[in-house]
This record gives structure tokens, C-alpha cells and sequence, in this order.
């Protein structure tokens, strides 16, 4: 993060450089990250989890190994789903068996690997990874969750806050299906004249997206607004929804999505991967087939029931309850003793030791 000048307690910030395709990721320079870790007094360690592959998963094995420590790692990205939205040039079966093989070579060299849902480890297992896999959503700190307030989210923004609102909040790239939700809007105005879809987030599809919400003539129901800042002002956001829609299909979990039952707005969302999962059984939302028409009937069905938006408001709040993050926080050092204790590591008891 540029602007992060700041020295932080326990946190060891890498320099990256900028992807010319995606400006909005970054990759971690090597030799700094190196120094840093030479830097480190293995004694102190447990263990070694890692969260992003390439550099840092090749710099966290080699650490890992050579100070004989378990390494885990959690797999948060779904990569077959991802590069031909960045190699449009390359076929896509090209890139779908490269994802894979890409993913075989680096998670097989693990101790474990954790994913957030049970879609991902089915795929990875189709790929042939061996290691022991094992399911550790995301969780939601609850408490910080506060009430939004629609009217005065839409006020910032100079929105009409009495139509009939749709909102998408996250990263506004190609392989979030957000073109999807643009046609969505476009069959619904046949019904609503007047209604929303707030687009909030940025990303690489934003140009291209604006251009595609002009030659639909939706310019007047479609509105980017842009990164909107954790807390109020992105509780707001949600909370200026009547519904909640997400269309991505490479989703290993969704956050947004329980963030959006968190604070009591009913989701519809394709269910696909790990969005399929975490909803098929929440009470707050609509699982819908990855098909215009099937979501904008559905779409219309809760606009136009005031009474059934606000059922599944409230189951929604309900569902998040959940996936508090003390559970999953709770899971995921159960997990960790469990690596330490099963290896061969010298590990001392986690609660003995630094880190």
C-alpha cells in the first residue's frame, strides 16, 4: 500500500510493483521480501501460513523448510475462472489447464491448505492435490456491523432515495459478472422505469462497464460510485439496497455477501461455487440460476413484496450470526496446533511461544 508510511506493530511491509494488465494488483518484490525474512528469529515461529501464491508462496516454503516449521496456506483465489479475463488472447481451455496445474504444483508442497467452502476443495481435489484440505470459512467480526441509513447515503451521493435500488459492492473486475447485473437492470426497467443498480468499488472493468451501461441507454439506472470507505459511509452503502445482487462465479466465499446479511439486506445471487455454499441455506437470500431472465424475475418478485423483502431481512441477520469470526478464529488455531503437533516440527505449544 503506497500510502502506508506509518511503522505498524508486528507487521513487515513488502515494496510491490504494478501489473501492467491490472494496475490494480500488485506483486510483492523478491529481494526485499528475502531480506526481511533473514531478518526474522526463527525461534519464535510456530508456524508458517501463507495467503497469496508466487513470490511469497515460493518464499514461504523455502522458509518454512529450512527452518522446519509447518506451512499451510489458504486458497483464496479461483484461477481457472480468472485468466482469460487477462489473457483474452489465449484460448480458454489454455488457461483453465494452466490454472490447474499451476495450483497442483504450488499447493502440493504444503502441509495443508485451507479453503472456505466445500466448492473449492472439490475442485482442488479434481485437480489432484493430495495434501490434507480442510474448511475454514472466513468469519465476520459482528460487532463492528452498525445500522446504515439509506436516506443519507443517497443525499451524499444525489440519489433519489425512494427508487427501487439494487447495489453491488466490490471489486469492479471482469470476472465479477457485473456486465451480467447490467442486463438484469435492463429487463427490470421494463417493470421499474425508475429503478437503481448502485455500483460501488473500483477496478479494471470500470471503463469498459461504463461504456457497455451507455450503449444500454442505462445512464440514468445504473450509478458507479466508486471505493466507498470501510464503516459508515460502506454500511450505508448496503443499507441503501433493497437487495443485495452479486453474479460472480469465481467466488471462493463471497464476504460481501454475508457482510450484506449482516446488516439485514436480502441477497440474490447465482449460485455458483462458494457463493453456492455459504447461501444454499440462509434464509435472508434467493439462490437464482445464472440466467438473465431467472434473475430478473426473481429480481422484480422481491422489489414488488415489501413483506417478503423484509422476512428475509431479518432472517438475513439471523444467517451472518454464523460466521462469527470467534468460531472460524477458533477453528483456524485448533488447525494450527493440530499441523504443529502431527510434524516434526521442534514446536513448542502455541501458548508458550511468540508467534
Amino acid at each position: 500500500y503506497p500510502d502506508c508510511s506509518q511503522p505498524e506493530a508486528d507487521i513487515i511491509r513488502i515494496p510491490a510493483r504494478y501489473l501492467c494488465f491490472d494496475p490494480e494488483d500488485r506483486v510483492m518484490r523478491l529481494r526485499p521480501l528475502l531480506q526481511h525474512l533473514h531478518t526474522l528469529q526463527p525461534a519464535r515461529f510456530d508456524i508458517v501460513h501463507i495467503h497469496t501464491p508466487f513470490q511469497a508462496h515460493r518464499a514461504g516454503i523455502h522458509f518454512a523448510r529450512q527452518h522446519r516449521l509447518p506451512v499451510v496456506e489458504t486458497y483464496h483465489t479461483f484461477f481457472e475462472e480468472y485468466f482469460h479475463h487477462y489473457l483474452p488472447l489465449l484460448p480458454r481451455s489454455w488457461l483453465r489447464l494452466a490454472a490447474r496445474e499451476v495450483s497442483r504444483r504450488l499447493e502440493n508442497h504444503l502441509d495443508g491448505l485451507i479453503v472456505p467452502s466445500p466448492s473449492i476443495e472439490q475442485a482442488l481435489r479434481r485437480y489432484g492435490i493430495r495434501i490434507p484440505i480442510r474448511i475454514i470459512p472466513t468469519g465476520l467480526n459482528l460487532t463492528e456491523f452498525t445500522p446504515g441509513d439509506k436516506k443519507r447515503f443517497c443525499h451524499r451521493h444525489g440519489l433519489g432515495s425512494h427508487r427501487p435500488t439494487l447495489v453491488y459492492i466490490g471489486r469492479v473486475a471482469h470476472e465479477k459478472n457485473i456486465g451480467f447485473l447490467l442486463d438484469v437492470v435492463n429487463r427490470v426497467r421494463d417493470r421499474l422505469p425508475d429503478v437503481l443498480l448502485i455500483v460501488a468499488g473500483e477496478g479494471p472493468a470500470t471503463k469498459e462497464l461504463q461504456r457497455r451501461t451507455t450503449r444500454l441507454r442505462l445512464t440514468d439506472n445504473v450509478a458507479f460510485i466508486g471505493y466507498q470507505q470501510r464503516g459508515q459511509q460502506l454500511w450505508d452503502c448496503y443499507a441503501a439496497g433493497d437487495i443485495f445482487v452479486f453474479a460472480s462465479k469465481t467466488e471462493t466465499q463471497g464476504l460481501v455477501l454475508l457482510e450484506a446479511l449482516a446488516l439485514g439486506v436480502p441477497v440474490i445471487a447465482t449460485g455458483e461455487l462458494g457463493a453456492q455454499d455459504m447461501l444454499k441455506d440462509c434464509g435472508g437470500a434467493l439462490l437464482v440460476p445464472s440466467d438473465v431472465a431467472g434473475f430478473a424475475a426473481q429480481t422484480l418478485r422481491l422489489l414488488c413484496d415489501p413483506k417478503l423483502r423484509r422476512v428475509l431481512g431479518e432472517n438475513a441477520r439471523m444467517d451472518a450470526s454464523h460466521w462469527s469470526i470467534e468460531q472460524t478464529t477458533a477453528d483456524l488455531v485448533a488447525y494450527y496446533a493440530s499441523l504443529i503437533e502431527g510434524g516434526d516440527s521442534p514446536a513448542t505449544p502455541l501458548t508458550n511461544r511468540g508467534s
